[in-house]
C-alpha cells in the first residue's frame, strides 16, 4: 500500500472528469494533477487511502505531445484552469471522453458522443466573475482559491474574464485600501467585503456587485464614483450575505449607483439581468448550446413546452418563438421577475413563468392536467430532483431536452428517465468553460412508443394454438420482464396474469404440480411487470 510522502514512478493512464491524471501503481489508482496520458513522472504521494491515493509531480520524465506551457502566470497556484497544461484540442477530446464514460458507466446509456463545440479563441470569454476578497500582509486582495482549499491566490488579471472585470476589481481594492475597509475573514467571521462580482454585457457595459456582511458601506459614494469612472461600468450594486457559508450572494440586492439591471443580448433577444439572475457565463458558446437545445427539441406551432429550472427565461423565450406556449419554472423570485420583463421587452406573449421549487411546482401542474409535448430541463449542477423526473414521466412528453453542466448527474438522471420509458437519442457537448474540467451537454430523449400493429380477426378454433401463443412465447415475456423490471418470473405466474385478463391457457399451465397443492399467488410487483410486458407485446390493451 502507498504511504504519504513516498515517491513512486508513475505512468499516466487516463484523465478524470477534472483533467487530473490517473496512474496505476500496484493496482492502486493515483490521481495526479498535471499528468497526461502517456507521460511518466516521479510522483510524491500527498494523501494515501486504502484503494486510491493523490500525488504531486516531482519530476516529469517523458512528455506527451499534447502538453503545452500554460499561458497563465497563476496556473500553478490558482487551480481554476485545470487543463491549461494541455493543448486546447486535447481538452476537447478529454471532455468528450468524460461525457461518454459517465453516460455509459453511471447511466447505462451508450451513445456516440461527438467532440464538444469549441471556441476559436478560448480566452476572455467569461461575462461574470466572482472574486473572494481577503487580507494578505495587511492589504486587501482579490483572486481565487487554490484547489481544495480556501487559501486565496491573488490574481491581478484573469485570462478567462472579459477585460472590464479586472479594472473594476482594481478600483474596489484601491477604495478599500484608501479608506481602510476591512476584508471578510472566514476564520473570525469578521470584516465587511466578501466578494467582488462583475458582470459584463456583449457591448462592454458592466455591473459591479459588492457582497458584504452589512447593508451599509463606509464612503460608499467614493466607491461608486471610482467604479463609474471605469470604462463601461454602468451599475454598482450591494448584496448582503452575513451567513457563515460559502454562498456568494445574498437573497436581495439594491443599486448604489446607476442601473439596477444590465441589458444583454443572446440569440437575437434582449435580456435584463439583475445581480441575482442566472445567465450563462460564455455568451458566444451559450448561443451554440441553446441552438443545439432548440434543434433537439424541434418545437412546432402546436406544441406546449415546459422549461424547468428556467432561470431568467433565456431558453424559454427562444422556444416560444416556435411553440404554441411555454411555461417556465424557477425558484429564484428575481429571476422570474427578470424572465417576465424579458418576455415583455421582446414582445413575447406566449410564455408564462411560475415561481417556486421545481419539485413542488411541476408535480402540481401535472396533477392539474399540464401535458407538455416537450420538456426543457436545465437543472443546477446537482441535477434534477427525483420528484421533477417523476412528474415529467407522468406528463409523458414526446421529447425531453436535458441541458446539463455535470456529466455524472446527467447520467444519473438519464437512468431514471430511461427506466420511465425514454430513450437517449443524441448528445452534444459544448465547451462553455474552456481550460477547465467542466463541460455542458445537451441530450435528447424520446418517448418509447409501442410498435404499431393491426388487429386481425382470426377463428382460433381452426388453429392448434392459443391466442396467447400467437402474440409471444413465455420465454419472450420472461425476457422482457427481466430486462425492463429486473425480475425473474415463472410460467405459472405469467399464466395466472394472462387468465386474469381473459387469455385462456392450456389446462396444465394454471394448475398446481401435484394434487392438494395450492397454486402460489403472484407477487404484486411481478404481476405489474408481467402486465407491462403483455401490454408492450399487444396481448392486453394499453
Amino acid at each position: 500500500m502507498l504511504t504519504k510522502n513516498q515517491i513512486v514512478r508513475c505512468a499516466g493512464d487516463t484523465l478524470d472528469g477534472q483533467m487530473n491524471g490517473i496512474a496505476r501503481v500496484d493496482g492502486q489508482a493515483v490521481f495526479v494533477p498535471g499528468l497526461l496520458p502517456g507521460e511518466s513522472a516521479d510522483v510524491r504521494i500527498v494523501k494515501a487511502e486504502k484503494r486510491y491515493a493523490f500525488g504531486r509531480v516531482e519530476r516529469l520524465i517523458t512528455q506527451s505531445g499534447e502538453r503545452q506551457t500554460p499561458p497563465c502566470p497563476y496556473y500553478a497556484r490558482c487551480g481554476g484552469c485545470s487543463g491549461m497544461h494541455m493543448r486546447y484540442d486535447a481538452t476537447l477530446r478529454a471532455k468528450r471522453q468524460a461525457v461518454q464514460d459517465a453516460l455509459r458507466r453511471l447511466g447505462g446509456v451508450t451513445l456516440d458522443v461527438p467532440l464538444p463545440l469549441g471556441m476559436d479563441e478560448p480566452f476572455h470569454y467569461r461575462n461574470k466573475t466572482a472574486m473572494p476578497v481577503a487580507e494578505r500582509e495587511g492589504l486587501p486582495c482579490a483572486g481565487y482559491y487554490r484547489p481544495r482549499s480556501h487559501d486565496l491566490t491573488p490574481v491581478d488579471s484573469c485570462l478567462l474574464a472579459m477585460p472590464p472585470a479586472d479594472q473594476a476589481v482594481r478600483a474596489v481594492l484601491q477604495w478599500m485600501r484608501a479608506f481602510r475597509v476591512p476584508a471578510y475573514d472566514e476564520r473570525t467571521k469578521g470584516g465587511l467585503i466578501r466578494h467582488i462580482v462583475t458582470r459584463t454585457s456583449r457591448r462592454g457595459e458592466s455591473m459591479v456587485t459588492i457582497a458584504a456582511t452589512a447593508d451599509r458601506l463606509p464612503h460608499a459614494q467614493a466607491l461608486c464614483d471610482a467604479l463609474l469612472r471605469v470604462h463601461g461600468v454602468v451599475s454598482v450594486c450591494l448584496t448582503v450575505n452575513a451567513r457563515g457559508d460559502n454562498v456568494i450572494l445574498g437573497d436581495s440586492f439594491r443599486a448604489l449607483a446607476g442601473e439596477s439591471r444590465l441589458e444583454d443580448t443572446l440569440c437575437g433577444l434582449t435580456y435584463q439581468l439583475s445581480p441575482l439572475s442566472f445567465f450563462q457565463v460564455n455568451p458566444s458558446q451559450t448561443e451554440r448550446l441553446y441552438d443545439a437545445a432548440i434543434r433537439f427539441a424541434a418545437p412546432g406551432p402546436d406544441d406546449l413546452v415546459a422549461d424547468v429550472y428556467c432561470g431568467a427565461g433565456t431558453i424559454s423565450l427562444l422556444a416560444a418563438r416556435h411553440a404554441r406556449r411555454v411555461t417556465g419554472i424557477e425558484i429564484v423570485p428575481q429571476a422570474i421577475a427578470d424572465a417576465r420583463e424579458n418576455a415583455r421587452r421582446n414582445g413575447i406573449r406566449n410564455a408564462d413563468f411560475v415561481c417556486g421549487a421545481a419539485e413542488d411546482v411541476l408535480p402540481g401542474l401535472v396533477a392539474q392536467g399540464l401535458r407538455p409535448d416537450i420538456v426543457l430541463l436545465d437543472p443546477p449542477r446537482k441535477g434534477a430532483d427525483p420528484a421533477v423526473l417523476a412528474a415529467i414521466a407522468n406528463a409523458a412528453p414526446r421529447r425531453i431536452v436535458y441541458v446539463s453542466c455535470d456529466p455524472a448527474t446527467l447520467a444519473r438522471d438519464l437512468k431514471q428517465l430511461t427506466a420511465a420509458g425514454y430513450r437517449a437519442e443524441a448528445a452534444q457537448p459544448v465547451d462553455m468553460f474552456c481550460w477547465t474540467g467542466h463541460v455542458e451537454t445537451v441530450c435528447l430523449l424520446s418517448k418509447i412508443r409501442s410498435a404499431p400493429h393491426i388487429d386481425i380477426d382470426l377463428d382460433m378454433t381452426e388453429l392448434d394454438v392459443t391466442s396467447a401463443e400467437t402474440k409471444a412465447t413465455y420465454e419472450e415475456i420472461k425476457a422482457y420482464v427481466l430486462e425492463h423490471a429486473g425480475l425473474k418470473v415463472s410460467c405459472l405466474y405469467i399464466a395466472k396474469v394472462k387468465a386474469k385478463h381473459g387469455i385462456i391457457e392450456r389446462d396444465c399451465y394454471n394448475k398446481a404440480k401435484s394434487e392438494g397443492n395450492l397454486v402460489p399467488k403472484c407477487p404484486p410487483e411481478k404481476e405489474k411487470a408481467i402486465e407491462e410486458a403483455l401490454r408492450h407485446l399487444h396481448m392486453i390493451p394499453e
